[in-house]
């Protein structure tokens, strides 16, 4: 009961905190670059990452797939930055981030693209995200390194495993440098992961740790391949 207490306290802890924070300069909180990010340059922002992350990888990505017929996953979609550029690029995207206020300005971000959803969800499982089709890729980038409970990053990475097609790939970053003290109440420095830690994580999750880039530093990149 108490492990059940503690988990319910972080995770609400976590959704009051990115309110917060949202509610501050939201764009600021989401990529902390500038604090008077303009749509133009906000936007250009998340087009850049999908253009370094997601377009120079879509071998492992795709697989083949033509990006118009996949069936893309977000977890942290925070203001909608990287969703638009990746519902500009895929066929059709769901995206989850534990705070409403963040969701309610990434579905401002999306209204222009009927083929992207935002949703708020409980911080850790995918239950409100449509299951009735399998996803092709699921992507995260600066959201684990937040995160402060093992517990939370794990059963996400077990739920993003329930959602996906065979040999789909799940491409995301956790925190990797030891080195960085992690406070239990601490919503903005996440606990981090071991090359070990993150390859064992991906075999109880039901996935292969095919690659990874960066450990021991703070953008840890992991490509987990479902089974």
């Amino acid at each position: 009961m108490d492990e059940k207490r503690n988990l319910e306290v972080t995770l609400d802890k976590m959704r009051r905190d990115w309110d917060e924070r949202a509610r501050e300069n939201a764009r600021f909180y989401v990529n902390t670059e500038r604090t008077d990010w303009t749509d133009e340059q906000f936007y250009a922002s998340g087009e850049q990452t999908v253009s370094e992350e997601i377009r120079s990888d879509m071998t492992n990505i795709c697989q083949g797939k033509p990006p118009a017929q996949m069936r893309v996953l977000e977890i942290g979609c925070g203001a909608g930055r990287i969703t638009r550029a990746l519902a500009r690029l895929f066929g059709e995207v769901h995206a989850v981030d534990v705070s409403g206020e963040m969701v309610a300005l990434a579905q401002q971000a999306l209204a222009a693209y009927p083929n992207a959803h935002a949703y708020q969800n409980n911080g850790m499982d995918l239950s409100i995200v449509p299951g009735d089709k399998p996803f092709d890729f699921a992507f995260s980038t600066i959201v684990f390194q937040h995160i402060p409970s093992r517990e939370v990053i794990e059963t996400y990475v077990k739920e993003v495993c329930r959602l996906l097609r065979p040999g789909a790939l799940f491409k995301f970053q956790v925190q990797g440098d030891a080195t960085m003290q992690t406070d239990p109440d601490d919503t903005w420095l996440g606990v981090p992961f071991s090359q070990e830690e993150a390859a064992a994580m991906a075999g109880r999750c039901g996935f292969e740790m095919r690659y990874n880039l960066g450990a021991g530093g703070q953008y840890y990149w992991l490509w987990y391949f479902k089974k």
